[in-house]
């Protein structure tokens, strides 16, 4: 894939989700490149992470969820390129922030003094308190408890009064014994952090010593912070100051205020701690906690000119994905029968995302949406405009969600099962029409599937999800005819189509994990029948097997035993030609 261009990069992704009191980690840390141009499949059993995964880079994250850390890349230059006014506005908003950066700048001569006053109030506060590791300890033992009180709170939730009157009053009881032990824990870590302040109170020896070290850092920082900036970081200041508006320009005036204040706080306390700010990766950190960061590029007396990091891990406002979704990144669901309005007709569903997002009138906008009914396959489009969902097929209003996916030209189109709940003669024209789209179009596909068969057909390359990682990576071929993952074999294997008479049909044993808790090692372990004693102790890092195929597999270790594929899919090749017509 060298020669193609990287259209998003994903980099240590992890997702999460607040559920009843309980925080769950849905996705663990992905890495994946995805190609300009590209069909690559995502696949892997319920609850693997596949929907959740392509909804973090389309927006559509439940309430409840959130990106704890990573980033999501995309590389688009026409969204990046940014033009705001050179005004008397703009002049005002850069002055006031340059001349804030360049009142902060006499911090950064302080930051090494400054880390050494965190450090000794951070050691005095684990004396009068908990150590690093009593705390730690204390939270862990805590969280197990509060985790098992809610496991047990939400259990008697579903119980019948009616029937179970005994198992409520069993869960009651026990509810009310967590409560005793949580409160015992707590009193028991506090009596013991007193008894630290109470020990550490009357060490008059270790105060003395505290107070005098403190009283000569706080005396060298106030001398460090008179010196007056040089001229490189005047210089920085006014890019930066630059940069802030360029950032900030697309919003209204008082959401600009806002995040104008939000960059100048966090820029402050970046110059405090020290931050190197002519580091492009740092000064990107520091503005993703508020806003994109637009680079200054250039400026003439009518405009200033900058590009943008697109991290779509941080984007904030649903304003900037207005113009991300549907755009640049588009959706087609796996159940036609509910992704449709059923009171607005097909014609207005299709023209009024051409109006929102490409500023066209509505006469326009007819047009371009019969153009791609019939491009669909929508027999009669022009007099079929002003039905309604009711009067389509299923196959038909799966046509008419793809021609609304693709209504904007979107760079990505992810399907989520697309074909899950049409008929298998309409599947396969589904997944037809789709790559014929996709060589007139251009688009990249990221498709979400259970169906082996439908990655044998669409995908350029595959990435076998499991509890939330890419347990496997690579072409179709090497995914198929040379897995190197034992859940890839799993998957391979329970395939009806290479079932033989009389054996059979292959099953998983197990379920996944748990992802409430934190998992130890491989988690596929509990349910690998080649399970190594170090896939339980330690998570295996991705093993190359070829410049395009990975494996994330302690069996592709030099060091560990030679386990043979199972052999049911040592010859899968010609009985997938066969299966999948490929």
């Amino acid at each position: 894939m060298e020669d193609k261009k990287v259209l998003l990069s994903v980099r240590d992704l992890h997702v999460k989700f607040r559920v009843r009191g309980r925080i769950l980690t849905a996705i663990r840390g992905i890495d994946l490149d995805i190609y300009e141009n590209e069909s690559i499949a995502i696949v892997g059993e319920s609850g693997s992470g596949k929907s959740v995964f392509t909804k973090t880079f389309a927006g559509m994250l439940d309430s409840n969820g959130f990106i704890s850390e990573g980033q999501l890349i995309l590389s688009d230059d026409e969204l990046a390129d940014t033009h705001v006014a050179n005004g008397s506005l703009a002049q005002k908003f850069i002055g006031h922030a340059n001349k804030k950066l360049d009142e902060y700048s006499r911090y950064e001569f302080g930051a090494k003094t400054w880390q050494e006053m965190e450090n000794l109030k951070t050691e005095r506060e684990e004396r009068m308190g908990l150590s690093h590791d009593e705390k730690e300890a204390a939270d862990k033992a805590l969280k197990e408890l509060t985790d098992d009180r809610t496991n047990l709170f939400n259990l008697k939730q579903t119980l019948d009064p009616k029937s179970q009157k005994k198992e409520i009053h069993e869960a009651a009881q026990k509810l009310k014994e967590y409560d005793q032990k949580i409160k015992e824990l707590k009193a028991a870590n506090e009596a013991k952090a007193r008894a630290h302040k109470a020990a550490a109170s009357s060490d008059t020896a270790y105060q003395s010593a505290y107070e005098k070290k403190m009283s000569e850092l706080k005396e060298r920082y106030a001398k460090e912070i008179t010196a007056a900036p040089s001229q490189k970081t005047l210089d920085r200041n006014k890019i930066i100051a630059k940069e802030i508006y360029l950032s900030i320009g697309r919003y209204g005036l008082n959401k600009r205020l806002m995040l104008m204040n939000g960059l100048l706080k966090a820029l402050k306390k970046a110059m405090v701690m020290g931050v190197d700010l002519d580091d492009d990766a740092k000064r990107n950190k520091v503005f993703d906690t508020v806003a994109f960061r637009v680079k200054y590029l250039n400026e003439t007396p009518e405009e200033l000119h900058g590009t943008c990091i697109l991290n779509l891990a941080n984007v904030k406002y649903a304003g900037d994905w207005q113009q991300i979704r549907g755009r640049r990144i588009a959706t087609v669901f796996q159940d036609p029968m509910t992704s449709l309005n059923p009171i607005v007709t097909i014609g207005k569903q299709i023209t009024s995302v051409i109006m929102r997002h490409q500023g066209c009138s509505e006469t326009e906008a007819r047009r371009r949406a019969i153009e791609l009914m019939h491009k669909v396959g929508i027999p009669n489009a022009e007099s079929r405009f002003d039905d309604y969902p009711f009067q389509y097929s299923g196959g038909m209003r799966q046509r008419i969600v793809i021609a609304i996916a693709l209504s904007c030209q979107p760079k990505i189109l992810i399907c989520d099962e697309p074909t899950t709940a049409l008929d298998v003669t309409i599947q396969a024209q589904i997944l037809q029409l789709i790559k014929d789209l996709q060589k007139e179009f251009g688009f990249t596909i990221v498709f979400i599937t259970h169906d082996l068969g439908v990655v044998a057909n669409i995908a350029d390359r595959v990435a076998v999800l499991y509890a939330g990682q890419v347990v496997e990576l690579g072409k179709v071929d090497e995914v198929f005819y040379d897995p190197r993952h034992p859940y890839t074999w799993a998957l391979l294997s329970s395939l009806p189509q290479l079932a033989q008479r009389n054996t059979q049909l292959y099953s998983i044993t197990g379920t996944p994990p748990s992802l409430y808790n934190s998992i130890v090692g491989d988690a596929f372990a509990p349910r690998n029948p080649h399970c190594l004693k170090i896939d339980t102790l330690e998570e295996p890092p991705m093993f190359k097997v070829t410049d395009t195929h990975y494996a994330k597999t302690w069996l592709l270790d030099p060091r560990a035993p030679k386990v043979e594929k199972p052999e049911g899919i040592k010859d899968i090749h010609g009985k997938l030609m066969e299966a999948f017509n490929i």
